[in-house]
């Protein structure tokens, strides 16, 4: 077809463009290609990426999904006008269907950007496309096919190229730059966003100490060498200079750089996501040097340095501490006095985020499942060392606290400490707080224990030879973190992931080893002979045994190329979603009391035989209902009387309690987005009929947004998105950590519990607004 054609079929035979204007139509034939397809070749694959939306100008393609048992399901057909790829487009998932060419077959694809500019901001398209999602989802419903069955994503993952989007892809092309700035270290990395093959690592060494050692890895090779020592408002101008040495392709031009990441260790309780660099983030950076005084002032000057060489491009700030933000509250208080975390905020923030989260990425991604399934223990190990737990993509605790001083023995670091023996220090030694903190964190660690070095090649050179206080060194770094290894599946109920990164989580054999001893009986087994024999780690090494429950993973570190993928992504995400009048679009606020969503079987024991839900009246959300019928809630300690149950039934049963509840049954549920029961504890139900014990399924429900297609489109959000929300009232609020579920059969509304409806006096029928969109999971 010519493009004259195109645009006349475009406006005559599919149903989507009805109204559209002609330019806008020009704009899209423009931007977009038409390609052609012989009979069974794949329009599309089973974890393909939602990179295009289709029409199909004509021939004919089928719809289908491939069984457990190798069977395959036809959904439905396509013909000349219909159209395909928005679910993948609109949810940000890779697609779940293969759709196979009948015969010849002519599509225009449309790239996803033209999608975004063109359609997305037509609202009869918006209005049209919500309605073929529904549609659809009842076609696979008639068919019986669930695209949410572990089976189907499972494949889509097996299949996906880069299921978790770590590729640093943009519509915008260009160079980004992340920098990771320290006294004594600077690390960098500049990252292609259409040819990976140009990207490149750097680290600037003894950058306090004269000569300055410069390691730079391009297209496989490692550069070493020293140059004269320089001042850190020189670091962009030596950046420059050192890639301009390697020629050709890694030459960097100012012009290409088209957003600076930015390593900040700090960012307190306000931050729950990196954040575009403005006069008020870097106030509230210096603020918070006060928890983190070795690293948020340096890495406020490489701020300000970038600042003034890149002043027009955007700068975004990645926190270490932001990751951690899902950390329930019991998880992140001390025992201290209340007053000091309200008023001061003194609690644990924990570090290494932007590793932590980088690992759980990357864990997901090996081992091919969904990220919502797994339950990860990460060991950053390195001149710092810290353990994260990682629970179906959140952060529920850490080992470092209010600094990255706490936590594991590290390398110059003392770790968890007795505060008396601080006190001591003081009466006995008169030690000053500033001697203390050069103690702890520069003078102690194995470095203190062994006398030597806090370098593990050191020690472990000097443990072979037998040097005692070596040898007590490695194996207490050793025992802390095997210690911690159980804690956190204690803490998780499970274990999927044993991750391994950082310096010495790469390169230490021993120290791996010695912190997988003995945890076999938790599923956790080393292949010594893998674990032994691995080398330079590249991306990732699987050295768990073939007959081990649980996945032991060494990842490369690659914080610098997380801080440019949260940078690029921060660029996009901290659009706040407006109309097209520019008007904020509000949310109604729903409190969800406690209540209990039940399978056939056990509405059958606890109701009798046969006993069908009781609808009493409907709810929000189109097809809910609350029953008539109620049970009660029987934990180890007691008993919640008269809990509603609500409608339909579901395939396994779901009890949702609010955090206050969990003393009074004796219980102590995690968070978790409905549907997600794994590793949840169980609970006894009584009915008028009988008794239900169930081995699994309480939890405490995740802060959520129920949205329709259209309702996401219009404010730029995708499927599980994770925003903040703000609440007007008598005082205004903002709720972190909410996620976005968007479904053809959802109905606009935020629903928190009411133990958070309590706290901050909000009603149902309040309105909240996206303030701001954290991250997608």
């Amino acid at each position: 077809m010519t493009p004259l054609e195109v645009k006349q079929f475009l406006t005559e035979k599919v149903r989507l463009f009805e109204g559209f204007p002609a330019v806008k139509i020009d704009s899209i034939v423009a931007d977009s290609v038409v390609r052609s397809f012989e009979g069974k070749e794949a329009l599309r694959a089973c974890g393909d990426p939602g990179e295009f939306f289709g029409v199909m100008l004509s021939g004919r393609a089928e719809v289908s999904v491939l069984g457990a048992y190798g069977e395959r399901t036809v959904i439905s057909e396509l013909n000349d006008g219909d159209v395909f790829g928005e679910m993948s487009l609109l949810t940000g998932d890779c697609t779940l269907t293969d759709i196979i060419a009948s015969n010849r077959v002519f599509v225009l694809m449309i790239p996803q950007a033209v999608f975004n500019r063109d359609i997305v901001t037509h609202p009869k398209a918006v209005m049209f496309l919500s309605r073929l999602l529904a549609e659809r989802l009842k076609a696979n419903a008639a068919k019986a096919v669930d695209l949410n069955c572990s089976h189907i994503q499972s494949q889509a993952l097996a299949n996906a190229a880069d299921p978790y989007a770590l590729r640093l892809k943009s519509e915008t092309p260009g160079r980004i730059l992340a920098l990771n700035v320290g006294h004594a270290q600077v690390r960098f990395g500049i990252y292609d966003t259409e040819d990976e093959s140009r990207d490149l690592h750097g680290i600037f060494d003894h950058m306090n100490n004269g000569d300055v050692n410069v390691r730079l890895v391009a297209g496989g090779e490692v550069i070493e060498r020293t140059r004269p020592h320089f001042d850190l408002l020189d670091l962009i101008s030596v950046i420059f200079d050192e890639t301009g040495k390697l020629g050709g392709r890694y030459v960097l031009v100012p012009q290409e750089v088209v957003v600076v990441g930015h390593r900040v260790v700090h960012g307190g309780n306000k931050y729950y996501s990196s954040a575009l660099i403005t006069p008020a983030v870097m106030q509230d950076i210096e603020q918070l040097a006060v928890y983190a005084p070795y690293h948020n002032p340096v890495n406020l000057d490489g701020i300000r340095v970038a600042m003034k060489f890149f002043p027009t491009v955007p700068h975004v700030a990645v926190f270490d501490t932001a990751f951690h933000q899902t950390l329930p509250t019991y998880a992140y208080m001390y025992g201290l006095p209340y007053d000091y975390y309200k008023k001061d905020g003194i609690r644990r923030y924990g570090f290494h985020g932007t590793s932590h989260r980088y690992v759980s990425l990357k864990s997901a991604e090996v081992t091919r499942r969904p990220i919502s399934e797994l339950e990860i223990v990460s060991c950053h190990l390195g001149i710092g060392s810290s353990m994260c737990a990682i629970d179906h993509g959140r952060s529920v605790d850490t080992s470092m606290g209010l600094t990255p001083s706490e936590g594991l023995i590290m390398s110059s670091r003392a770790g968890n400490l007795d505060p008396a023996v601080m006190i001591h220090l003081m009466e006995h030694y008169k030690m000053t707080p500033d001697e203390m903190s050069k103690l702890i964190n520069s003078d102690s660690g194995m470095k203190g224990i062994s006398g030597i070095s806090g370098d593990i090649r050191e020690i472990e050179a000097a443990a072979e030879d037998g040097h005692h206080r070596a040898l007590l060194a490695h194996r207490a770094y050793c025992y802390h973190i095997r210690k911690t290894i159980g804690a956190y599946v204690a803490a998780m109920g499970g274990i999927d992931v044993l991750a391994f990164t950082g310096r010495i989580g790469e390169t230490s054999a021993a120290v791996r080893s010695l912190a997988c001893q003995g945890l076999d009986y938790m599923g956790i087994k080393l292949d010594e002979e893998k674990n032994r024999n691995l080398d330079q780690v590249t991306s990732h090494a699987v050295i768990s045994s073939d007959d081990s429950r649980v996945k032991i993973i060494v990842i490369a570190s690659n914080d610098e190329r997380l801080v440019a993928w949260e940078a690029l992504r921060a660029t996009e995400r901290t659009l706040i979603a407006r109309n097209e009048a520019g008007e904020e679009e509000p949310i109604p606020i729903e409190i969800s009391a406690h209540h209990v969503h039940l399978a056939q079987e056990d509405v059958e024991k606890l109701f009798g035989p046969g006993h069908q839900l009781t609808p009493e009246h409907e709810l929000s959300q189109p097809g809910q209902f609350a029953c008539a019928e109620k049970v009660h809630l029987v934990g180890p300690k007691g008993k919640i009387a008269n809990v509603r149950v609500l409608g339909p039934t579901r395939k396994e049963t779901q009890v949702e309690i609010a955090m206050t509840e969990q003393f009074k049954l004796g219980i102590q549920p995690p968070i978790r987005e409905s549907g997600d029961l794994a590793n949840t504890p169980g609970i006894t139900l009584e009915g008028p009929y009988g008794t239900s014990q169930l081995a699994r399924g309480v939890i405490c429900a995740q802060r959520h947004i129920h949205m329709s297609p259209e309702d996401a489109m219009r404010r730029g959000l995708r499927d599980r998105y994770v925003v903040r929300v703000r609440i007007d009232g008598d005082r205004e609020l903002i709720f972190g950590d909410v996620v976005v579920r968007v479904n053809p059969n959802f109905r606009l509304a935020m629903h928190i519990d009411t133990d958070e409806g309590n706290a901050a006096s909000i009603r149902t029928g309040m309105l909240g607004y996206i303030d701001e969109i954290q991250i997608r999971r």
